[in-house]
């Protein structure tokens, strides 16, 4: 993966060298601008050796930003000032977060303090349940890079069901990562003698090494343990624990005590809400008993005709005007017109027209720029069925619409070609059958913990609504030559459905790799950078 930064508040001092200054305590002036680093985050082993090197004090917590920050809005101070009144009065501020937050419903001030959570041992359909939130950021464990050692967790639920349950899981669990060690030599074998001129050259190891992993890993069980790094402001964190106290599951609800208590250490008057509400913990099953009967009668016909019609990738809708929507959004911004005034004129322009305005935003554009905003004005809903494998990429495009139901074994399995390719279909689904009976078995003894035992190869039904500008994004990074194979074939699929309706802006969509040969089509050049080398030298 490559990365190209940008560092927002960068200030080049060669440029302003006649008019910076700097005060030599982490601020700078630029005619009569006043920039402060107020704060950042450092690992809490460092806070932990300052508190025991320094005489006790109160203000080590992240209230006193939000605190100090609650006050612009009515207090004329400068904000540094603000900080270090709330700093030298930690109680006071506390209070006043705490009436801000409540009583006046100003949540946002919440959003200034940030806390990192090391999540370690939990299992991958956990994992799935926390990265559902939107505005935090994760770091995963990657199944793909790194190889699985068999550790897994054993649902409470599963414990408390007795010990004929508990023994019949670990014995599948068991045979599951049995199989990953099997596949996993074998796959190896497999890719190193397939790529073998590449394999002689020792930088190319771990890629053909990762390959194996990434496709030994269908096998492996939902229960697998898993670490991640969570970033999240407070508000944000008090989302998780509010709607995490609204699930059934054991392992959530042990997760959710432990991130309350924590952050509740650390700054008790910004984590406030964090009981679900009726809302919260009964709206979905009353919508579902509801829609249960709305369909009653057809139920029978519906089942037979999902079994019998899967289909993998489908646009179950898009804005139909797609294109227009977007140009006249350029219009909007560019030429002085109302939204309304240019739908009018883009409705009036040819094909050749709408495709000249748009070359105007591609023409300068690189393999790793976005467009503009404008772009997000079209949208398009795909019905998706995927693997767990392919799922755990997908999700991390939290911007996009991602509604999935449970993973169900009646949808079958994805079974990687590599599989195939050695010839061992047999033994995988072996593997599968087992797990499927299992998962029978602790359904109607356990309930939804029964898809603990699940494999990553188990698929589930999807449905994402992407705008345009997202697409892209999608498309860049898991379209391209080095992205896993399965998300790479679902995107460019959603590309290539995306591109028969919205031919004009649409037309750059593809991966990495793939973009010098798609700006060369539309303009007859190469772009001026090219995509990094990939894979083998």
């Amino acid at each position: 993966m490559y990365f190209y930064h940008y560092t927002a508040a960068y200030i080049d001092k060669s440029v302003y060298s006649n008019q910076l200054i700097d005060n030599q305590e982490g601020s700078f002036y630029l005619k009569g601008m006043k920039i402060i680093l107020a704060g950042y985050n450092f690992d809490s082993e460092v806070i932990e050796e300052l508190k025991k090197n320094s005489p006790e004090r109160q203000d080590i917590t992240p209230e006193t930003v939000s605190a100090a920050y609650a006050r612009i809005s009515r207090d004329p101070r400068p904000v540094n000032e603000l900080r270090a009144v709330a700093r030298a009065e930690v109680e006071r501020a506390r209070r006043s977060n705490q009436n801000i937050i409540f009583k006046m419903g100003h949540h946002s001030v919440a959003e200034h303090a940030v806390f990192n959570f090391d999540l370690i041992g939990l299992s991958r359909l956990a994992i799935e349940e926390v990265e559902h939130f939107r505005l935090c950021s994760y770091t995963e464990k990657s199944q793909r890079y790194i190889t699985l050692d068999g550790d897994y967790v054993l649902p409470e639920e599963i414990k408390q069901a007795g010990p004929e349950l508990e023994e019949l899981f670990v014995e599948t669990i068991e045979a599951q990562n049995e199989a990953y060690r099997y596949f996993y030599r074998r796959l190896r074998e497999h890719f190193f003698k397939k790529y073998e001129k590449q394999a002689a050259n020792p930088k190319n190891e771990p890629i053909l090494d990762g390959w194996a992993k990434e496709d030994a890993r269908y096998v492996v069980g939902l229960a697998t343990k898993g670490q991640l790094g969570l970033t999240a402001n407070a508000r944000n964190l008090e989302l998780i624990i509010r709607r995490l106290a609204a699930k059934k599951n054991a392992e959530l609800q042990e997760l959710r005590r432990q991130l309350y208590e924590l952050a509740k250490k650390v700054a008790p008057s910004i984590i406030l809400f964090t009981e679900a509400s009726p809302y919260e913990a009964e709206m979905m099953a009353s919508v579902g008993r509801e829609a249960q009967c709305l369909l009653a009668k057809e139920k029978s016909a519906r089942k037979q005709a999902a079994r019998s019609a899967l289909k993998e990738i489908e646009l179950a809708e898009y804005s139909e005007n797609g294109d227009e929507l977007i140009l006249a959004g350029l219009l909007f911004s560019t030429a002085g017109l109302s939204y309304k005034e240019a739908l009018k004129k883009v409705s009036r322009f040819s094909q050749q027209q709408k495709l000249e305005l748009v070359k105007r935003v591609f023409e300068n554009m690189e393999f790793y720029d976005v467009p503009p905003r404008e772009f997000e004005l079209a949208g398009l809903t795909y019905d998706l069925i995927v693997s767990a494998s392919c799922f755990a990429q997908l999700k991390r495009h939290r911007m996009m619409t991602l509604l999935a139901q449970p993973y169900d074994p009646a949808l079958s399995v994805t079974v990687p070609p590599s599989i195939k390719e050695i010839k061992e279909q047999k033994k995988f689904m072996e593997i599968i059958r087992k797990t499927d009976k299992t998962w029978q078995i602790l359904k109607k003894g356990v309930g939804p913990a029964a898809d603990y035992i699940l494999t990553n190869a188990h698929r589930r039904r999807v449905t994402v609504k992407a705008c345009v500008r997202e697409l892209y994004h999608l498309s860049r990074l898991r379209e391209d030559a080095t992205a896993q194979w399965e998300i790479r074939q679902v995107s460019a699929g959603m590309s290539a459905l995306a591109k028969k309706v919205f031919p004009v802006t649409a037309r750059l969509l593809g991966g990495k790799d793939s973009y010098p040969r798609l700006y060369k089509k539309l303009f007859d050049r190469l772009p001026k950078m090219q995509p990094p080398p990939l894979f083998f030298d």
